[in-house]
């Protein structure tokens, strides 16, 4: 290991994870809700909460807009 390193010389690079950097939140979440993803957890293997992030994800990313009817 050197004594020195000249970090001007190291050519840093931006992280390319910097935008899917993710942030802890706290939310509530009907136990019906999580029971389902739990279930297509079980069946995909991928964890619930990445299968929530994912759908979130998807709807974000195609600007869903949420639609409700009361009945």
């Amino acid at each position: 290991m050197k004594d020195e390193y000249d970090i001007k010389s190291l050519n840093p690079r931006k992280n390319p994870y910097a935008k899917k950097l993710k942030k802890q939140i706290t939310i509530n979440i009907d136990s019906d809700t999580i029971d389902f993803f739990k279930s297509q957890s079980e069946d995909s293997g991928i964890p619930y909460q990445t299968l929530i992030n994912l759908y979130l994800s998807d709807c974000a990313k195609q600007k869903k807009q949420l639609q409700m009817t009361w009945k």
